[in-house]
């Protein structure tokens, strides 16, 4: 009996040892990877969306405002190229260098698109999303518009011009929705669905910067919406 007890704490002990050295190991990796990768901390201008999508090396992270905190972009030390855009918006592009364990702050000042064409929001049509994931970017008719959770609740749908429009919802991770819209004047419009998840090989060209960005009709809500 005592033999058997022996072996039996023998066993916890290497239980308990082998996952103690696996939390030393994780927490020695993560301090080396702080160590190694750099950081970018975007500081908007007053006057630009904090809604803008971000590129980095041409694939999309995300958009500016949950780009902060724990979301902070973390790239290997080396040079990058940073896109932000959004429609009625020209694109704001910079080659940056990140330094091993450094934190580079990157101000970033969209300036208006004088040939992005605005619809009349006495005639247009209004579309509200209503989608899963809510931090999706959304695409009108290949340009960049923001993200769901900015046109899901009342008062905040997104305002189209009249006519057939494409519609694409895209996030890295899940396979791309797609639609075709024709629009009547004063229509309101509810587009609803949850995104379907994917490989990472399924993003769209949207989301990378070979897309057409052409000029569209499309207002931004009046103020962020969430959810």
């Amino acid at each position: 009996m005592r033999y058997r007890m022996c072996n039996k704490m023998q066993a916890v002990s290497l239980v308990v040892l082998g996952a103690l050295s696996g939390l030393l190991f994780f927490h020695a990796t993560a301090h080396a990877q702080d160590r190694v990768m750099g950081q970018i901390h975007f500081v908007p201008s007053a006057k630009t969306p904090k809604t803008a999508g971000v590129w980095i090396d041409g694939q999309y992270v995300g958009y500016l405002n949950e780009l902060k905190g724990a979301n902070q972009v973390r790239l290997l030390p080396g040079e990058h190229q940073v896109a932000v855009r959004k429609g009625g918006f020209a694109d704001f592009s910079q080659k940056v260098t990140i330094e091993p364990g450094a934190v580079l702050d990157m101000q970033v000042n969209l300036e208006n698109d004088p040939r992005f064409t605005y619809p009349d929001p006495k005639t247009g049509a209004e579309v509200r999303l209503d989608v899963q994931p809510g931090r999706a970017a959304v695409f009108l008719d290949d340009v960049f518009v923001g993200n769901v959770n900015e046109y899901f609740s009342y008062g905040h749908a997104m305002v189209v011009a009249p006519g057939k429009h494409q519609f694409k919802i895209a996030l890295p991770g899940f396979k791309t929705f797609e639609t075709e819209v024709n629009l009547y004047p004063r229509q309101k419009m509810r587009l609803r669905t949850d995104l379907v998840e994917g490989s990472i090989n399924d993003a769209d060209p949207v989301l990378r910067p070979e897309a057409s960005r052409t000029s569209s009709a499309v207002t931004e809500p009046t103020s962020p919406a969430t959810r």
